[in-house]
């Protein structure tokens, strides 16, 4: 069986391009990772996701475990095959999950006893009954269990949940064991305050990772703090291992993460937005409910060759929209999907080309534009 490996192919600046060998398949960085939660990404076919261009999934332990269980899943044969999807697929360890959605939840140094919030059960989630859940579904890369404090806690209180975090790294590694071909990434913590973060990637760093993720971001603090947190962290990770930012993000956050040196990528934006009418474009963000695309017969993006823009014109999709019909959400999922995995595509050539700089700027002046003059990502222009 082949190895998990890393292998960096191009640099422009701090942006790189690369590949991340793995035996279900290579994945090209930068990489954005459709989220499939509970074994689904919404509203696609897995074959269909692959179509427009994704070489992994994500799939999210907490939900996995509680519905429909990953004993059940395993005795399925694991995630692959019982998702139908034969690529890469990478767990997160449900920290994040059990710390937004759980109610009554216990935190000590055992690990984390909590309410379900699908039937209210009692529940206990410890590093390494994180990682047995993601053995268990057989996941491709493996995330440790860590804590990922309120966005507004004080630098002590960061400090007291980083050492929490460490203690549960090296627990989680420890229970990942030998599993050839597949790998295990620590998460970098610390908030916005550089000296935790760096402490962070240098104690990961001994402990020995196959990647490291920067976690605790995108909560709430500003994509202006986020990227000087990320300018903070990435110098102290290995250039010789995958940087993976979790949780982002618009396509602004991530052409300016993967200038300061990030590889991979997972967010919600793209697939929940499809599903309430907003579509990215390389125009801009588009809101489908606006009265203004009722008789426009052009496509959504004259850019893009999904099936949404190939087959469809503004006018059936704002119509397919206001009469909430399926195939909307269908539609605009795979339109935001195939956008983000040919940004991710536009990234690596011109890192490659060493035309970054150039790229990027024109992929900003459409995003940042509209975040300057107040467009509600929620809702598009």
């Amino acid at each position: 069986m082949s190895k998990f490996r890393f292998e960096l192919l191009a640099q422009d600046g701090a942006a790189r391009a690369g590949v991340v060998r793995t035996p279900r398949g290579d994945i090209r960085t930068p990489a954005f990772m459709p989220v499939g939660t509970a074994g689904s990404v919404k509203a696609m076919l897995p074959q269909s996701v692959r179509e427009t261009g994704a070489d992994i999934i994500l799939g999210n332990t907490y939900h996995l475990m509680l519905r429909p269980g990953a004993e059940r899943v395993a005795r399925l044969g694991g995630l692959h095959k019982f998702m139908g999807w034969e690529r890469p697929i990478l767990t997160d360890s449900g920290g994040f999950q059990v710390m937004s959605l759980a109610k009554l939840r216990k935190i000590t140094d055992d690990g984390v006893r909590f309410q379900s919030h699908v039937d209210g059960a009692a529940e206990f989630l410890s590093p390494e009954r994180a990682m047995e859940i993601q053995r268990l579904l057989g996941s491709d890369i493996q995330m440790v269990l860590d804590e990922c404090p309120a966005f507004g806690a004080s630098e002590a209180e960061i400090e007291k949940s980083l050492a929490l975090s460490m203690r549960w790294a090296r627990r989680s590694k420890a229970a990942f064991g030998e599993q050839p071909g597949k790998a295990c990434f620590g998460i970098v913590q610390g908030g916005v305050f550089p000296r935790l973060r760096a402490r962070s990637a240098a104690d990961l760093q001994e402990i020995g990772f196959d990647g490291y993720a920067v976690g605790g971001l995108a909560v709430g603090e500003g994509q202006e703090a986020m990227f000087k947190t990320l300018e903070a962290t990435v110098p102290h990770l290995p250039v010789d291992r995958p940087r993976y930012l979790m949780g982002v993000g618009k396509p602004d956050d991530i052409v300016g993460a993967v200038l300061r040196g990030i590889d991979m990528f997972d967010c919600v934006l793209p697939t929940r937005s499809g599903r309430n009418g907003q579509a990215f474009t390389w125009s801009g963000p588009l809101n489908l409910r606006n009265a203004r695309h009722a008789e426009d017969a052009s496509p959504l993006d004259e850019k893009c060759q999904c099936p949404a823009c190939r087959q469809f014109s503004r006018a059936y999709l704002h119509h397919a929209v206001k009469a909430n019909e399926i195939i909307a959400a269908m539609l605009l999922t795979w339109h935001n999907l195939t956008f983000y995995q040919d940004l991710m595509a536009g990234l690596w050539a011109a890192i490659a080309s060493g035309s970054f700089v150039a790229f990027a700027n024109g992929v900003l002046a459409n995003y940042e534009t509209c975040a300057r003059v107040g467009v509600d990502w929620c809702t598009g222009s």
